[in-house]
C-alpha cells in the first residue's frame, strides 16, 4: 500500500531521528523474545521424541502415564524416572533403577527389541516463572552457571521471571494504552465538536471521575473480589481514558469553527467524517506527545500495585513484585539490580520510541 505524501514524510523524519530507530529495533528485538518465552524459559521441554512419536509439553498436557508410567497427573520432565521413560520408551525396569538405565541406554547396551531411544530438547532457561529450583542454600540465592540471576525469596530464577514478567507489563500497557486512547480521543472529540451542552455535561462528568482516587478504588475493588489480569486492565481503563480527553477536546474547539469545517458542513459531510477524518489528524501531534506518558504510567501504576500486594495474583510474573523482594531481601542485591536495570531500560527505549514519533508528526520538526 502506498503512503500519502504526508504520512511519507512522517515516516522520513522517524528515520532520522536515529535514537528512535535504535531504541525500536532493540525494543522490538526485546519484546519479540519475550513473546516465545515458553520456548526460551520453561521447565517443560520443546519438543519430546517418544517411541518415534514428536510431542509438544510446551502446548499439551501429557501425564506420567502417556510416558509409561503410573500416575495420570502431569509429567515431571525434571525427574530422574520421567527422563527414563521417555529415554528407554517406557521400560518397566526405570523404576528400580533409572540413573543406571538412562546410561545403558546412552551407551547402546539395551538389546530389548522393543526399545527406541528417545530425547528431549529443552529451552536455554530450565525453569518457568513458577518452577522451584533446587538449589543448596539459602534463598535467595546468589547467579550462578544454572541460575543466571539468581533466584528469590522462594527459590525462583529470576531470569525467568523477569522475561515473563517484561512481557506481561508491556502486554498490560499496550492494552491499557490502546482501549484508553480510543475512548480517550472519541470522548473529546465529540465534546470539542458539538460544544453547548454535550460539552458542558461531559466536563462536569470528567471532574468527578478525575477526581476519584484510582490506587485507593483498585485496593478496595481487589480486596472485594479476586485479583485478575483483565479485571486491573478494565479497572484501569474506567479511571484512565480522560487523560486524552481534554487534549483533543481542546484542539477540536480550536478547528471547530475553521473554514473547511464550515464548508464541509455546508456540503452535507456527515459530522462522524469530519470529525474523525478531517479534524482528528490536526489533534494527532498533542495526542501522540501523551503518548508515551500513558504507556510508561501503565507500567508504572502495574509496578505499584504489585508492589504494594494489590495487583496481579501473587503467582504471576511481576516486576513489582521483584522490587518489593528487593528491598525486603536487602543482603541480595542482585534483586535490587536485576529490577532497576529492567526498568530503565523498558521505560527509556519506550520513551525514546515515542519521542521519534511524536516529532514526526510534527510539521515543524525536521531532522539534518
Amino acid at each position: 500500500m502506498k503512503l500519502s505524501p504526508i504520512n511519507q514524510r512522517r515516516l522520513r523524519n522517524f528515520r532520522r531521528n536515529r535514537r528512535a530507530v535504535w531504541s525500536l529495533w532493540i525494543f522490538g528485538i526485546l519484546f519479540g523474545l519475550s513473546l516465545f518465552a515458553e520456548f526460551i524459559a520453561n521447565d517443560k521441554p520443546i519438543l519430546v521424541s517418544y517411541r518415534g512419536e514428536l510431542r509438544m509439553p510446551v502446548f499439551h498436557f501429557y501425564s506420567e502415564k502417556d510416558f509409561g508410567g503410573d500416575f495420570l497427573t502431569e509429567a515431571g520432565y525434571t525427574d530422574t524416572e520421567v527422563k527414563c521413560l521417555i529415554v528407554t520408551g517406557g521400560m518397566a525396569d526405570c523404576f528400580d533403577s533409572p540413573d543406571a538405565t538412562i546410561k545403558a541406554a546412552d551407551a547402546g547396551t539395551i538389546t530389548d527389541p522393543q526399545f527406541q531411544k528417545g530425547w528431549m530438547i529443552w529451552p536455554v532457561i530450565p525453569y518457568s516463572y513458577n518452577t522451584i529450583v533446587d538449589v543448596p542454600g539459602v534463598a535467595p540465592s546468589p547467579p550462578s552457571e544454572t541460575n543466571w540471576l539468581g533466584t528469590d525469596d522462594t527459590k525462583r530464577d529470576v531470569a525467568a521471571r523477569v522475561i515473563y514478567g517484561f512481557r506481561l507489563s508491556i502486554l498490560y500497557a499496550l492494552i491499557v494504552t490502546a482501549a484508553s486512547s480510543v475512548l480517550g480521543i472519541a470522548a473529546g472529540a465529540v465534546q470539542g465538536y458539538f460544544g453547548g451542552w454535550t460539552d458542558l455535561l461531559f466536563q462536569r462528568f470528567l471532574e468527578i471521575l478525575s477526581g476519584v482516587p484510582t490506587l485507593y478504588v483498585i485496593i478496595i475493588i481487589f480486596a472485594i473480589i479476586e485479583r485478575g489480569f483483565w479485571v486491573l486492565v478494565g479497572i484501569t481503563v474506567i479511571f484512565g481514558w480522560p487523560a486524552l480527553t481534554g487534549l483533543v477536546r481542546a484542539e477540536f474547539l480550536r478547528a471547530r469553527n475553521f473554514e473547511y469545517v464550515r464548508a464541509a458542513r455546508a456540503l452535507g459531510v456527515t459530522d462522524r467524517t469530519i470529525m474523525f477524518r478531517h479534524m482528528l489528524p490536526n489533534a494527532m501531534v498533542a495526542t501522540v506527545t501523551m503518548l508515551p506518558f500513558l504507556m510508561t504510567g501503565a507500567i508504572g501504576g502495574l509496578a505499584t500495585l504489585d508492589y504494594l500486594g494489590y495487583g496481579l495474583p501473587s503467582a504471576a510474573p511481576s516486576l513489582g513484585e521483584l522490587t518489593q523482594q528487593a528491598k525486603q531481601n536487602l543482603q541480595a542485591p542482585w534483586l535490587g539490580f536485576t529490577a532497576f536495570f529492567t526498568f530503565a531500560i523498558m521505560l527509556s527505549l519506550l520513551v525514546f520510541i515515542f519521542e521519534g514519533v511524536r516529532d514526526a508528526f510534527d510539521p515543524r520538526k525536521t531532522f539534518s
